[in-house]
């Protein structure tokens, strides 16, 4: 340990390999070793001449050799002595010296994670127990450290921008160094975290501070209870005669005195000095105004005062006027002033830069730089602010510069200063992360509802052919068979799968709807006793309506979908069976009350909820109210979202009530949910009223023509020719099965070329079909393009499409007449039941 650091000892040192050059100087003379190697080469080709008697071998191989020797020496002699420098062994003190200095905590580890030296900040915070990166951290911490160790060993450097260690904060840089690259130094800065009147006090006391005093401005920052933070030395001169007193922590008002016309004095002086004018600023932290917290009230806010003298008496109302203007300019912030009137006096470059003014002077009025719509309430508040008592407050208003995003502008009213009588302050508030929050949710809900559609064609057919299979093996066991049970087990989880797709469809609004004039109250009634056995004795049901509702246009089975969607979560919540729409509070009333209203909502009933999301029209409502213990702010903005639950795991998919919301936004209404921990949750739903036109009368017509219809099916003998089109094998494979079963003739195909072929080669024989059967999409030339050829060739025969997308959706893309439709999955009854229609309607 050497001043209060740490440091590998002396005798540590790095190898250094250094290179000797050739024993003989440059220039040696080399005609020994000359002589030598002529006289082998001699001797070796007098040897072969004598061994071969071949005078001429002889005489090449002493030449090669010569030519050889004679290369080497010129290579011998280019050559030159190399040496390399001579490295002294490193002294770790002097690299403790070096990094002693600063605020930095400091400390080399080699290649072996030891501890080769640190400086005395590291020891004093972190200790000298353990090398990094295996500090007195937490795991989640010591994870990073490590994290980033690696990187930089890898890398050459890494840096972390936040480490806590107990109340201190750091930003972490780790570089790689070293003649042999191993070692790393860590260095760990502290990150200071300073408020808005920290920052204040600095100026105060600091360069600001005397500036403003040369030029005859006392400032003060004062605290909540009055007592002085900081002044700057001229405050201090006036107050207690000595420019060097501290008056940090004592009482601000005790400085000053009153006379009968109030005017204010220094006590110190009494009226024998001159009067002096407040300048009060509230010291609010932007970040706090932004969330609403208590710091940003100005009760609870430091102030900032500045004191000018008024040497020309009561009636010179431009007195301090330009020394404010000289603080202001100087201020970073986007600060202006104005009169009683509203008109702008003064505004430094920054309030201009933040307002999008490109001219170098303000406009006459606040007013002038925002849109038309805002003009009127920025009016009015200035009006207000300097009207009124002094205060601060803040007003949201759009910039004409960029009218997209709203800004916040503060508004503080003065006292004191002649003309001026409001400060504006002017500071982003757009809530970026509120933004970006929404944006976010939206592009997850579009990103759900379209893998939704995507998925829904695909997983259909998976449980079309489960679901198909399990019903033919139903046919060959009884409720007594050992596998009965286990079959019928697998058929249910196969139908709850397709419910979640169906629930999945309805958020994305891609469900078929089948929409009818109706009234509420019946929708209500005919599922109220479902309701009454679904809540249970210990919840009472209350139902309501109002007189002269309008109609509305909807599904009424999915409607009672609604209904019982919301039930549930209401009976959950009041019951204590499940956490439900309370947000995960548990409910200790072991019952309550569900209310069910329906009510009348006027176009002015809608004008005056002054919404921004409910167009003003007439609408009936349908309400939907429990006594359960409510949902906490947080959670309410989340509960339409699509797998969102508060109930405890396995209980709950999380979309119910964003199956409700797909609901009522594809029939055309709004939902909005309001709730207040521990007195209960409120749904409202309103429905746009429908006025009946021709196409309603249309309709009506449709649908007594079709209650005629039994009375001629019953001529209908069962059997037929069916051309059945499917892509997927065992969609094709169930489906033929449980057709034959029913004694109908099927032919099959695997694409719609395939079917128009079968369809050829029938007509060919003098053979008809009586129906085709067909999926959507498929390969090569899909069920619609199919069909449409068939009707060329066979323009009255019908086309009944199976698929896993929604109905309407299909219906305006293919728009064939004769068209009927099967939604996948279904079981061996419904394709059987589906067909009989179809051939009965012919």
């Amino acid at each position: 340990m050497r001043d209060n650091g740490w440091s590998a000892g002396d005798d540590s040192s790095v190898s250094v390999n250094t290179l000797t050059a050739d024993a003989a100087a440059p220039g040696a003379p080399r005609w020994r070793e000359r002589l030598l190697v002529a006289l082998a080469v001699l001797t070796s080709a007098l040897l072969l001449w004598l061994a071969t008697g071949q005078p001429v071998m002889a005489l090449a191989y002493a030449g090669g050799v010569g030519c050889l020797a004679i290369a080497l020496d010129l290579a011998l002699r280019q050559r030159e002595p190399v040496e390399t420098a001579d490295f002294a062994p490193p002294d770790w003190s002097v690299t403790h010296a070096a990094i002693e200095r600063g605020e930095d905590a400091t400390a080399i580890i080699d290649r072996a994670g030891r501890l080769t030296c640190a400086n005395a900040h590291f020891a004093e915070c972190f200790g000298i127990g353990a090398a990094p990166p295996r500090l007195a951290l937490d795991s989640a911490q010591n994870e990073a450290l490590e994290d980033a160790a690696r990187a930089a060993w890898r890398d050459g450097q890494a840096v972390i921008e936040q480490i806590h260690a107990g109340s201190r904060e750091w930003r972490l840089e780790i570089s790689r160094a070293g003649r042999g690259q191993d070692f790393l130094i860590w260095r760990f800065a502290p990150v200071m975290r300073r408020d808005a009147l920290d920052e204040v006090v600095a100026h105060v006391c600091g360069k600001v501070g005397k500036a403003l005093g040369r030029e005859g401005i006392q400032v003060v920052a004062v605290a909540p209870d009055g007592r002085i933070h900081a002044a700057n030395a001229l405050f201090a001169a006036r107050a207690l005669g000595d420019a060097d007193a501290d008056v940090a922590g004592s009482d601000f008002v005790g400085y000053f005195s009153a006379d009968e016309q109030e005017r204010i004095f220094y006590a110190r002086e009494g009226n024998r000095g001159a009067s002096v004018r407040m300048l009060h600023v509230p010291i609010a932290d932007p970040d706090a105004v932004a969330t609403g917290t208590a710091a940003a009230d100005p009760a609870q806010t430091a102030s900032l005062f500045l004191l000018i003298d008024n040497e020309g008496g009561v009636g010179d109302t431009r007195t301090g006027i330009p020394q404010i203007e000289a603080l202001l300019s100087r201020l970073p912030l986007g600060l202006a002033m104005t009169d009683r009137d509203g008109r702008f006096l003064f505004a430094n470059k920054a309030f201009l830069r933040a307002a999008g003014h490109d001219e170098s002077g303000p406009p006459p009025y606040p007013s002038d730089l925002v849109i038309r719509e805002d003009k009127g309430a920025l009016a009015d508040a200035v009006r207000r602010f300097a009207q009124g008592s002094g205060g601060a407050g803040d007003v949201a208003v759009r910039l004409r510069a960029a009218p997209e995003d709203p800004v916040s502008l503060s508004l503080a009213g003065v006292r004191g200063l002649g003309e001026g009588a409001v400060i504006l302050s002017l500071k982003d508030s757009s809530e970026e992360t509120r933004l970006k929050r929404e944006i976010a949710q939206a592009t997850k809900m579009q990103a759900v509802g379209q893998l939704a559609g995507g998925v829904a064609h695909d997983f259909n057919n998976v449980l079309t052919a489960i679901i198909g299979y399990c019903d033919l093996m139903l046919m060959r066991h009884t409720p007594g068979d050992s596998d009965y049970d286990d079959i019928q087990q697998i058929r249910a989880n196969s139908n709850r799968a397709a419910s979640l797709t169906r629930q999945l469809l309805a958020f994305s609004r891609q469900q078929t709807l089948r929409p009818e004039v109706l009234q509420l109250p019946d929708v209500v009634a005919e599922i109220s006793t479902l309701l009454k056995r679904l809540l249970g004795e210990k919840i009472q049901l209350d139902v309501t309506h109002d007189r002269g509702l309008g109609l509305v246009r909807a599904d009424p089975v999915q409607l009672e979908q609604v209904l019982l969607n919301l039930a549930v979560n209401a009976r959950d919540a009041m019951t204590g069976t499940g956490n439900g729409a309370s947000g995960g509070i548990p409910a200790t009333k072991g019952g309550g009350v569900l209310r069910l209203k329906t009510k009348k909502v006027t176009a002015a009933d809608v004008r005056a909820m002054k919404s921004e999301i409910l167009p003003i029209g007439d609408y009936t409502a349908l309400i939907v109210e429990d006594t359960g213990h409510g949902i906490p702010p947080a959670q309410i903005g989340k509960i339409f979202e699509p797998f969102f639950t508060t109930k405890e795991k396995g209980k709950g998919t999380g979309l119910g009530l964003s199956t409700v919301y797909g609901i009522v936004k594809q029939s055309g209404g709004f939902i909005f949910a309001e709730s207040e921990v521990g007195k209960g949750t409120r749904f409202s739903i309103y429905f746009p009223v429908h006025v009946p036109d021709a196409a309603d009368v249309a309709e009506a017509a449709a649908a007594a023509s079709a209650a005629k219809l039994p009375a001629r099916r019953k001529q209908w003998s069962g059997g037929g020719r069916l051309l059945l089109v499917e892509d997927e094998d065992t969609v094709r494979a169930v489906a033929e099965r449980a057709l034959v079963r029913q004694g109908y003739e099927v032919t099959t195909a695997s694409d719609g070329e395939d079917g128009l072929e079968a369809l050829g080669r029938a007509i060919s024989a003098g053979e008809e079909f009586d129906l085709v059967v067909s999926d959507v999409v498929m390969p090569s030339m899909d069920g619609p393009a199919m069909a449409r050829e068939i009707r060329n060739l066979r323009p009255d025969l019908p086309v009944l499409f199976m698929s896993g997308y929604a109905e309407e959706q299909l219906r305006r893309e293919i728009d064939i007449p004769g068209m009927y439709f099967l939604a996948k999955p279904f079981s061996v009854t419904q394709i059987c039941t589906a067909v009989e229609d179809v051939l009965k309607a012919r």
